[in-house]
């Protein structure tokens, strides 16, 4: 796998090994949108110690994880997944990977048995760039970008996603996956 030099909608951002920012040091996004307005994305590889049910009340008995989305609207709930056509209003962001959908119409199909969690991923909040500011991001090479795919997304592993995608990007890169989190304490 070879890292791009331009992202469109569908790709990920790999973030950099040396990338400092808390919200985004070791996170993998999927990038929702990409155009002269602004960007939108999801950070796929940060779970939170928090289930659906938890935080929501009106919702059908659901074993699916929640992710920390981004630092922008972390208030609200957003959500991928592979149902297509089946959820209303959803729009494709990849070839199989859809974003948001009629909500009510997501419930009842939960409640009908209907979706699997391994069809869906939670996000709270997400991750937002002004025109051109990703751009800039990724001449400062804070940013890798690649292809993404859904097992990418739906990776049940979402923890390592960040390493593992470094690691198929060859040597060079294998490298800087293990580099230590704080390098001050090596």
């Amino acid at each position: 796998m070879t890292p791009k030099t331009k992202a469109i909608k569908g790709d990920l951002l790999v973030s950099e090994p040396f990338f400092s920012d808390p919200f985004f040091k070791r996170s993998v996004v999927l990038l929702i949108e990409h155009s002269d307005q602004g960007s939108l994305g999801f950070i796929i590889n940060k779970p939170i110690d928090i289930r659906l049910n938890d935080a929501l009340d009106d919702f059908p008995e659901f074993d699916a994880k929640v992710f920390f989305g981004g630092p922008v609207k972390r208030d609200n709930l957003y959500y991928l997944h592979t149902l297509g056509n089946r959820l209303e209003g959803s729009f494709e962001v990849s070839p199989g990977l859809f974003w948001g959908g009629d909500f009510e119409m997501l419930k009842e199909l939960i409640r009908q048995g209907e979706v699997d969690p391994d069809q869906i991923r939670f996000f709270v909040g997400y991750s937002g760039w002004n025109p051109n500011q990703l751009d800039f991001e990724m001449k400062e090479h804070s940013w890798l970008v690649v292809n993404s795919s859904i097992h990418y997304v739906m990776s049940d592993q979402a923890d390592l996603l960040w390493s593992n995608i470094l690691k198929e990007m060859g040597k060079q890169y294998a490298i800087l996956s293990n580099f230590p989190d704080d390098p001050s304490l090596n």
